[in-house]
């Protein structure tokens, strides 16, 4: 490879590191807000959860601007947050209207990211609901990265889910048992898998940190390069095995209500999991291979992963087609990342600019990152501006 051709893979290279360090003032937890609709004849009771983060960020809660909300400001507030829900959300059945009859009382619910506005209200349809429509616009014009996760139930309606996108324009559920849903539950939890391991930060860094070093190999207190392009394919088949094996565990079981550790103490251990990769990039002291520390860190981020299924609520018997698409999605997200920069770095892995430039300046910036983190997640302080 000439010099030309060096410079521009690395820069390639540097330029979409870069591109994940601009979005890191945000948070881990993608945003998700979930809609429950109770079918029952002609009458739909619906039930909205939406993360007060994300209504602060269209609405300002936040009156006096301190960082914190109190129920104060919420409860001023409430009369806009319905009007919001409403204007994200419009429900019909079999092409007609249905009328709203009642709204639930004001209340906030603790999800494992934070606490969520509860939006309900009761809707009145003309006729036994066969064809439900949903045209879902929440945030469409605020976060590219939101999605709607529904889940539809009742004594006339098979339950089932879908992942809706805002703007994304009307999506069909046919009702009755017998009649099939137009909805695609197992793809859209496939792509709601994809959007939560491209928008997860932590993941995302997690696994670009290992891919950094995967094209070295450990020489005593330092890294060398790696005699084959061969030998990096193998260590990274290795490393994602591993992460991808524990994650799967720990996503099931959290998915499914056996496990839930507190959300504070995960979003932690993903913070640390990061820093620890990190600086063992910078100088190498994790003893043993490392896909070790790799399956016993998925551990941790497989319960991160978990939130948007365990948000729903889905009963044993209803998890294990969205537990199995959302995982696949997730899959199929970090071998894009793989294919995106494993062949950079097989190609660079020699150069010096790679060494200093790549691995040390970006496991440098990445181990600073998550330290921030930490510090944020563990004493639930607010340090990026």
């Amino acid at each position: 490879m000439n010099l030309t051709r060096l410079l521009r893979a690395t820069r390639a290279l540097v330029l979409m590191l870069a591109a994940g360090f601009a979005g890191m003032a945000s948070a881990h937890k993608s945003s998700d807000a979930y809609l429950t609709l109770q079918v029952d004849g002609t009458t739909i009771e619906q039930r909205f959860d939406i993360a007060l983060r994300d209504i602060d960020r269209d609405i300002n809660l936040d009156a006096d601007n301190d960082g914190q909300l109190t129920w104060g400001e919420v409860r001023r507030r409430w009369p806009d947050m319905v009007q919001l829900a409403v204007s994200g959300v419009r429900v019909s059945a079999d092409g007609q209207a249905c009328i709203e009859s009642g709204n639930g009382a004001e209340q906030l619910d603790e999800h494992s990211d934070g606490r969520y506005a509860v939006l309900r209200r009761t809707l009145r349809c003309g006729a036994p609901v066969q064809t439900l429509d949903i045209d879902y616009t929440l945030f469409v014009g605020s976060d590219a990265t939101h999605r709607g996760i529904v889940r539809i139930a009742g004594a006339s309606a098979a339950d089932r889910t879908a992942v809706l996108t805002p703007g994304a324009g009307t999506v069909h559920f046919a009702i009755r048992p017998d009649a099939g849903a137009h909805g695609r539950s197992f793809l859209g939890f496939v792509v709601e898998g994809m959007h939560h391991i491209a928008s997860g930060l932590d993941h995302v860094l997690f696994l670009v940190t290992l891919l950094m070093v995967a094209v070295w190999r450990r020489d005593g207190a330092g890294w060398v390069p790696r005699d084959s392009a061969a030998s990096a394919w193998r260590e990274t088949l290795r490393l994602v095995t591993a992460f991808t094996v524990a994650h799967s565990v720990t996503l099931g079981l959290a998915a499914s209500g056996v496990l839930a550790p507190p959300s504070r103490w995960v979003e932690s251990i993903i913070a640390a999991s990061v820093l620890v990769a990190a600086l063992d990039n910078l100088r190498p002291f994790i003893g043993g291979p490392r896909w070790i520390m790799v399956a016993l860190f998925g551990l941790a981020h497989g319960f991160g992963f978990a939130g948007p299924l365990q948000a729903l609520g889905l009963q044993q018997g209803q998890l294990a087609l969205p537990l199995l698409g959302f995982n696949l999605g997730v899959e199929l997200g970090q071998l894009v990342v793989v294919a995106l920069l494993l062949p950079l770095a097989c190609a660079l892995r020699d150069a010096p600019v790679y060494r200093f430039g790549v691995v040390r300046g970006g496991s440098a910036a990445i181990a600073g990152v998550a330290a921030v983190w930490m510090v944020e997640r563990g004493f639930a302080l607010n340090v990026w501006p």
